[in-house]
């Protein structure tokens, strides 16, 4: 028998919409709403989501996903590419207020010029999520194709 590794993982962008998280996994797994001590999420110029940069005394709210398989992890890293650093969190479950330690996607380049402002979600939803959707069916479609068809 084979064990099959669980993670966590806390999403505060456009992976807290059910709609983008179903098409890159094919399921919604159970989720839970936490926050992120000591983080700031920043708008990106020219881009429709977020990043997150370690600030001191303010935080991000977002969700953790749980049950998250190996291969739903790289699924996942593949999305977030190589712009945001995979790493190991302490979030608070907002309903318990427990902490877990959880992984996250931290913007890689902590100097970029190109971090403003702070990102809003409601607003996102409403200005980008349509076509963010259709950009992620479209990921998911390359990512399953078997390599001999790519």
């Amino acid at each position: 028998m084979t064990t099959v590794a669980m993670h966590s993982v806390f999403v505060y962008g456009s992976l807290m919409a059910d709609d983008v998280v179903s098409l890159l996994l094919n399921r919604i797994p159970q989720t839970s709403s936490a926050i992120l001590p000591d983080f700031h999420r920043f708008s990106i110029k020219g881009r429709v989501y977020p990043a997150i940069l370690p600030a001191k005394s303010d935080t991000v709210s977002g969700r953790v996903l749980f049950g998250i398989t190996d291969h739903e992890l790289y699924v996942l890293d593949e999305f977030e590419d190589t712009e945001y650093e995979r790493q190991n969190v302490q979030v608070l479950l907002t309903d318990s207020s427990e902490k877990l330690q959880t992984k996250t996607y931290i913007w890689a380049n902590k100097d970029d010029p190109d971090l403003y402002g702070t990102w809003d979600f409601e607003e996102w939803k409403q200005l980008h999520m349509e076509g963010f959707l259709k950009m992620t069916k479209d990921f998911a479609q390359e990512l399953n194709l078997p390599e001999s068809e790519a």
